[in-house]
């Protein structure tokens, strides 16, 4: 089977284990199976809205058990990537995950007027063009523009996206003519902090994002899967022109014979 390849399986989230407040079907039963294996897991999202006990909550709600120290978020891989760079002081656009990441680094959650050395972006549902104006000054005032992840969409549970942190990135990257500096999927930041949180060895991604899981698995050399319960299709992935190691229907693939 293919479990018996790795030691390491790094799980997307959004489209793998569950879409919206609906679990995958075999999903759950795939991850107590890996557990049941010896294989250690890491739960790893480009979504940087809930900190990391509210992702273990939505993983328990869909039958999926976890714990804290397995969840790696692009606000975590975000607010370790700023510390690296000493980094004291953001302006943030975002929710409550990365603003708890960020201030339980260390790092001065400030105004836009109060010349943060950083505009950090992830995804934000209650975003105002005042929000947008004011990050925009700051960075042409030179704080640096960091993002939680590029993703230009959201997938809702009922079958449609929304705007992404991308789609917010996007607009701040056109107004101030800067680059943000991405930590999530497919940059490799984030999987390699969730591959420390699964012991190292050797990684098995898991996604459903051609340009970002399969991506960020290709970046860095790493076997991946695309598990077509979620965004992309093999469709896509042909289109893309990227190798995903396996193209699997469901989760449950990695455990059968």
């Amino acid at each position: 089977m293919i479990a018996d390849r790795y030691d390491a399986f790094l799980l997307d989230l959004d489209g793998v284990l569950y879409r919206g407040d609906r679990p995958v079907p075999r999903a759950a039963e795939t991850v107590e199976a890996l557990r049941h294996l010896d294989k250690r897991v890491a739960f790893v999202t480009n979504n940087s809205s809930r900190r990391p006990e509210e992702v273990v909550a939505h993983l328990a709600s869909v039958g999926v058990a976890a714990g804290v120290e397995e969840v790696e978020t692009s606000a975590l891989t975000t607010a370790a990537g700023l510390l690296e760079r000493g980094v004291a002081s953001a302006f943030v656009v975002g929710e409550a995950g990365l603003r708890t990441a960020l201030g339980d680094a260390g790092i001065d959650l400030i105004a836009a007027d109060d010349r943060p050395e950083a505009v950090v972006v992830g995804w934000d549902r209650t975003i105002t063009y005042e929000t947008l104006r004011q990050a925009s000054m700051a960075v042409q005032r030179g704080a640096i523009l960091f993002a939680s992840n590029a993703d230009a969409t959201y997938p809702a549970p009922d079958g449609f996206t929304w705007p992404g942190a991308g789609a917010i990135v996007a607009a701040l990257e056109a107004a101030t003519e800067t680059q943000a500096e991405v930590f999530g999927k497919p940059h490799a930041p984030i999987l390699r902090a969730a591959l420390a949180r699964a012991g190292g060895g050797t990684p098995l991604v898991i996604g459903d994002r051609v340009g970002t899981d399969i991506e960020g698995a290709r970046r860095l050399r790493w076997d991946s899967v695309l598990v077509l319960t979620g965004i992309s299709t093999r469709q896509d992935l042909k289109a893309a022109g990227i190798a995903a190691t396996y193209v699997v229907e469901d989760l449950a693939a990695l455990v059968e014979e």
